[in-house]
């Protein structure tokens, strides 16, 4: 059974930094494009980042510039580096894996809460 566990959310203030992370297992890791996805209450899940297994990214564009995506084959992990967080950054944090070729290979994390506040 795939699984997707996420780590490293919290309260920050504003313009401070954080890390998430996630660790796959039970996934052929190297196949997955590995993304990063919120929700904050009454919004729509939305993408934030994403990277392929040939390591291009994309980025939601209100992060643009702020936030940078990075995976590690050998560790079955991506990361999500936070810079300059906002309190619109608020939001449940979830990791994605998505089958490069087999969409219905697709996995999600339990969520891990991000607040940014004063």
């Amino acid at each position: 059974q795939a699984q997707l566990v996420e780590s490293g959310g919290g309260l920050v203030q504003p313009g401070e930094s954080m890390r998430l992370s996630c660790v796959a297992s039970e996934i052929f890791f190297s196949a997955y494009t590995m993304g990063w996805y919120r929700q904050a209450p009454g919004n729509q899940r939305e993408l934030v980042a994403a990277i392929s297994s040939g390591g291009a990214t994309n980025f939601a564009d209100s992060v643009k510039g702020r936030f940078t995506i990075s995976r590690d084959n050998a560790k079955n992990t991506v990361h999500l580096q936070m810079n300059s967080l906002k309190p619109e950054d608020t939001a449940v944090y979830y990791c994605n894996a998505k089958h490069r070729m087999i969409s219905r290979r697709e996995y999600w994390g339990q969520g891990t809460q991000v607040t940014v506040s004063s």
